[in-house]
């Protein structure tokens, strides 16, 4: 019997984005000045404020504040009337060094022996049924607050939009899993106040439907474009009014977000958040390296969809062991055990080699913190940062490396396809 699958996704806008955004902007700017820096830093926002807190082991000092600042400004919240605006909220730093009796468990003599931060278990995930080897209700989810993100910097064919928002797209698939049709769509979106609320909800239904939707689908694949039938359910801002939103509506927190971050339901999530911890944290780095393992695995043939999962005691490098779970889609005549010892040969899990064949010593993580931190593009950009003594610098750096396809062939070679 076919069945139906769900997924949501929030804007840069949304409260707990913000707070991921600020987070991981102040991660970048610690890595981009010492790369060895430690750091696990929260954020809250709320109505006209911002908390930052955490724990910092680092060789250069922030202005924190000017960070957080720069970071809702390039958001858009830009006016008095968001009740939470870039030059007047207060910002509130409590960050202070990190523990020494967890930094003894990290830092080792030889580089390599490098110990987990914490304990736990992290997983990857992958499926062959989009380009991007993502879960497709998530994906769609992305592409309608991206685009819609746009046409809010646009301020052209909808001009009333503020940043916070939502979407949720539920997909139908068949009984051999495959996608069918899209069953329904939610977009939640912050907007301005109308004259009228019987204007405002026929006004925003309609932009919705006619500018927001057309435009994503118009970038998917033709067997993609085949899901947005005409009889998609719609619900636009089924509460009615959005005028009240951001952190004035709700407070955000750092981390909230975990099932955005990842794969929107699909797969499985150790419970570890990302945003504002260096590499250091295997929450983070481990949980992008088994998405580099899942991907290459699919993508090489192995299988359709993969689940990877590693799990690692504090202050110790070994993992306790990799397992792989591939939905009986192998195509290789192994068992899952016998992939899973495999790709620990071809994979070392230790957090110092993540780092090195990730390249995660680099500012590379604001770009992380909305729209999810897989399936993204693996690109080269350059970002600058400055000190509050004047200095500057400007960097290369290597964007979402954890996307690239770069072990394919190795893992071909070792399961002889």
């Amino acid at each position: 019997m076919a069945y139906l699958f769900t997924s949501e996704s929030v804007s840069e806008g949304h409260p707990d984005k913000v707070a991921d955004q600020i987070s991981d902007a102040l991660i970048d700017n610690f890595l981009a000045f010492d790369p060895n820096s430690k750091v696990a830093c929260e954020t809250l926002v709320t109505t006209g404020q911002v908390v930052l807190a955490g724990e910092v082991k680092s060789k250069t000092y922030l202005d924190v504040q000017q960070i957080a600042r720069d970071v809702i400004r390039k958001i858009g919240y830009t006016k008095s009337e968001y009740m939470f605006e870039a030059n007047s909220c207060g910002v509130l730093s409590a960050i202070h060094e990190q523990s020494s009796d967890i930094n003894q468990g990290v830092e080792r003599t030889k580089p390599e022996d490098q110990g987990a931060g914490d304990q736990g278990m992290m997983f990857g995930y992958a499926t062959n049924e989009t380009d991007n080897y993502m879960p497709l209700a998530l994906d769609i989810a992305h592409q309608l607050l991206i685009e819609l993100a746009a046409l809010r910097r646009e301020n052209k064919d909808i001009t009333y939009l503020r940043p916070d928002a939502k979407s949720q797209v539920t997909i139908e698939y068949s009984d051999d899993h495959k996608p069918v049709r899209i069953d329904a769509i939610v977009v939640s979106t912050q907007h301005d106040e109308f004259d009228t609320e019987d204007v405002m909800a026929k006004k925003i239904t309609d932009d919705i439907i006619n500018i927001l939707i057309p435009r994503v689908k118009a970038k998917q694949k033709p067997e993609i474009q085949k899901l947005f039938t005409d009889n998609i359910n719609y619900h636009i801002n089924p509460t009615g009014k959005f005028v009240i939103g951001g952190p004035h509506g709700d407070t955000g927190l750092t981390g909230r977000k975990i099932i955005v971050d990842t794969y929107g339901g699909k797969g499985a999530h150790g419970g570890g958040a990302f945003s504002g911890k260096d590499p250091s944290k295997v929450d983070r780095s481990a949980a992008y390296a088994t998405r580099h393992i899942a991907k290459n695995l699919v993508a090489s043939g192995v299988c359709s969809e993969a689940l990877v999962q590693v799990s690692y005691a504090i202050g110790v490098a070994k993992p306790m062991g990799l397992y792989v779970n591939t939905y009986g889609s192998a195509k290789v005549g192994l068992t899952d055990g016998e992939i899973a010892n495999k790709l620990s040969e071809i994979f070392d899990m230790r957090p110092y080699f993540i780092e090195e064949r990730l390249k995660l010593r680099n500012p590379i993580y604001q770009e992380t913190a909305a729209y999810g931190h897989m399936g993204r593009k693996n690109e080269v950009v350059s970002k600058s940062f400055s000190l509050p003594d004047g200095r500057s610098i400007s960097k290369e750096v290597e964007l979402f490396t954890w996307e690239k396809l770069d072990y394919v062939d190795k893992i071909k070679q070792a399961f002889g396809l």
